[in-house]
């Protein structure tokens, strides 16, 4: 089994200042050790129909299910929580193995 993957599909509310929502975010990462590798993005080109007004993206990398749940339990990553749910409308989020069919060269 790969590595562990965090991902979260976000959708915020009218208003919010998502840069400042994303400095949270990578400011949360750095702080904490179990996070193995960090990529958010937004999207640029997909149909309004498809994504359903989800906007972005949040990946994060861990190296197993103990490293996930030290995260999740992480006071940085309690104290972030509530500032990033108060911003969102919708969400989704997956936790799952990673199967890499072809690695990044």
């Amino acid at each position: 089994m790969g590595d562990l993957r965090h991902i979260v599909v976000a959708k915020f509310k009218e208003g919010v200042n998502v840069d400042e929502v994303v400095k949270g975010m990578e400011k949360l990462v750095s702080d904490v050790e179990t996070v193995k590798s960090f990529e958010w993005g937004h999207d640029v080109e997909s149909n309004a129909m498809l994504t359903q007004g989800y906007t972005h993206v949040f990946s994060m990398t861990f190296r197993n299910s103990d490293d996930l749940t030290a995260y999740l339990g992480h006071p940085s990553h309690v104290a972030f929580s509530t500032t990033f749910l108060e911003a969102i409308e919708k969400i989704l989020l997956f936790d799952f193995p990673a199967v890499v069919v072809k690695a990044s060269a």
